[in-house]
This record gives C-alpha cells, structure tokens and sequence, in this order.
C-alpha cells in the first residue's frame, strides 16, 4: 500500500480512537480485552480501508466496522471466556478532582447497558455520543424511525432495569 495512503489512515484513525476505545469499553470487561479488541478493529479498519470511498464520515465508517467487528468477536468469545470488571483497573482522573458520585452513575449506567443486546448496546452508544438519529441509523443499517423506536423502547428498558 502506498504511503499517503497509510499516512492518511493513520491520521483519520488517531482523530477517531475515542470512537473505538468507548466501543471496547461496551464490548470488553477487562484490560486485555480492552486492548485486544481495540488490536482487532484497527486491523479491520485497516483492511478496509483502501476500499472507503467517502460517502459517509469517516467517523460514521469507524462506528460501522468497530461496532461490526466488536460484535462479531462479542458473540464468538461470549460463550467460553468470563471476564473481569474492567472499572476497578484504571481511573485517568486526580483523586482530588474526581467526583465519585458521577463514577457510580456510570458504573450502573454500563451495569444496566451490558444487559441489553448488542444492537441495542450500539444504539445507546451512538445516542450517548449525540449522533443523530439519521447517522444512527445509517451506520447500523437500519431506517430512522426504527432507530427512534428502538431507543424509546431501550429507554423503558434501561428505567426497568436501573427502578426495578
């Protein structure tokens, strides 16, 4: 491959990390994981990337192959492997500075999030990443209104789960 080609990759893909990073943090409950996963994306990314045309965002085109790959793998290793909760590895903010009571809102955030399918995981990412339900639903391939009516069924949901 040339190398504007894999200079503009790796550009695009640094602009867009966090992207992945949140995807595996969805998908994985450990560091290994984390970090395989995130291994597993940038080599599909980067697969296919000669073959981006452009008609999206790249952003939208990284959702679409990290949510596609996540759950693929998701679905392989869900059966055989047990994993770790990921939340008592790391903290990136000062003590001083952290406010734990937001920490805990997240916790049962992804607590209620996990127990969701993996089509319904990635809406909720998306909404929580404020896309648009029109990239929403491109990047999963479905129509506007079924985004709109699987979010406020996964909102109902996410209440029954987190007020049971």
């Amino acid at each position: 491959m040339s190398e504007n080609l894999e200079q503009s990759f790796v550009v695009q893909l640094q602009a867009n990390q966090n992207i992945i990073h949140k995807i595996c943090r969805l998908y994985t409950a450990g560091e290994d994981a984390h970090k395989d996963l995130f291994q597993e994306i940038t080599i599909q990314l980067w697969k296919a990337y000669p073959k981006f045309r452009g008609d999206s965002k790249f952003s939208t085109w990284t959702y679409r192959v990290a949510l596609n790959t996540a759950i693929t793998l998701y679905r392989k290793t869900k059966r055989t492997i047990s994993t770790v909760e990921y939340e008592s590895h790391q903290h990136f903010v000062k003590d001083v500075d952290y406010n734990y009571e937001e920490e805990e809102q997240i916790k049962l955030m992804y607590k209620a999030v996990y127990q969701l399918n993996d089509i319904e995981k990635a809406l909720v990412f998306m909404y929580l990443e404020d896309k648009d339900y029109q990239e929403i639903a491109e990047t999963l391939g479905i129509s506007e209104v079924n985004a709109r009516v699987k979010m406020n069924r996964i909102k109902g949901k996410l209440k029954k789960i987190l007020n049971p």
